[in-house]
């Protein structure tokens, strides 16, 4: 898709305490961007200042929290914006029958309607100044569904939706709205989702008690580290993510890693029935 040139080449980046959104905020910053990154932890956001960025704290659960970000980025930016890369978020794991409605709400907080707000807030002035770029971040998981995730795959699945009206509805206004769509890559979300599992289920009544222990096991002992053998470091994304920031075509979908562009076209062609199958061997 065209997509008007980004003037002021200032970025707000989320989720940056470690992974995806520190590569991006660092290989950003390499290639001369402005670059605002959050953290939601007070330890991070001092790291982050320890390593020449000049942060600002953000919490997806607060709506307080979401508009203070936007406007100190506005602030900074004298009313500007060029881009806002939306990272933040978690997977929370758990069989669909396990999961309270108060861990599936959170995950939908977080992954959905705080990462909604916090681009409203900034959307005005982008429109104002006719430029701007929006890139989500979403997963393989925003078009293919596997147990055990399902509160995590429809999060994913939603921004996908939310993303794509989103761009329709922006077309003409100079502002541009891409999907980065990781498969497997090297970061703390596997070691973050574990925590959120013991943290909001409770395992041990769920008929999938030994399951869960026997995951927990094998995560542990590999220092959860993904078994895909095409695991990609956070750089990966973040160079796919300058693309869309940078070019003047920006792709609408990013699929990242040899699973993500494989998943892609496999959900095209199997049937319903074979990929039931095939994704019910997570549950041995």
């Amino acid at each position: 898709m065209k997509a008007a040139p980004v003037q002021s080449r200032t970025a707000l980046v989320t989720g940056c305490s470690t992974g995806i959104g520190l590569a991006t905020a660092h290989l950003l910053r390499d290639r001369g961007w402005t670059v605002w990154p959050t953290a939601r932890k007070a330890d991070d956001l001092a790291r982050l200042r320890a390593e020449g960025f000049d942060p600002i704290a953000l919490d997806l659960l607060d709506p307080e929290s979401a508009q203070g970000a936007a406007d100190e980025a506005l602030k900074r930016g004298g009313g500007h914006l060029g881009a806002l890369i939306n990272n933040a978020g978690y997977g929370q794991p758990g069989a669909v029958e396990d999961l309270t409605p108060t861990a599936l709400r959170r995950q939908f907080e977080v992954n959905v309607f705080g990462l909604q707000e916090l681009t409203s807030h900034v959307l005005p002035a982008m429109q104002q100044q006719g430029y701007g770029r929006i890139v989500n971040v979403s997963s393989v998981l925003g078009w293919v569904t596997i147990p055990f995730m399902g509160a995590y795959c429809a999060s994913k699945h939603a921004l996908e939706s939310l993303s794509a009206a989103l761009r329709i509805e922006l077309r003409g206004s100079g502002v541009a709205v891409s999907l980065v769509e990781p498969g497997p890559i090297e970061t703390e979300f596997r070691k973050n989702a574990f925590e959120h599992g013991r943290e909001h289920l409770d395992a041990g009544r769920s008929r999938f008690a030994k399951l869960y222990e026997g995951q927990g096991r094998r995560k542990m002992a590999k220092g959860f580290r993904s078994s895909d053998p095409f695991t990609a470091p956070p750089e990966a994304v973040a160079r796919r993510i300058i693309h869309a920031l940078e070019s003047a075509r920006p792709r609408r979908h990013y699929p990242i890693t040899f699973t993500a562009h494989a998943m892609y076209y496999l959900r095209r062609v199997l049937p319903e029935a074979l990929k039931d199958w095939l994704m019910s061997f997570r549950l041995r």
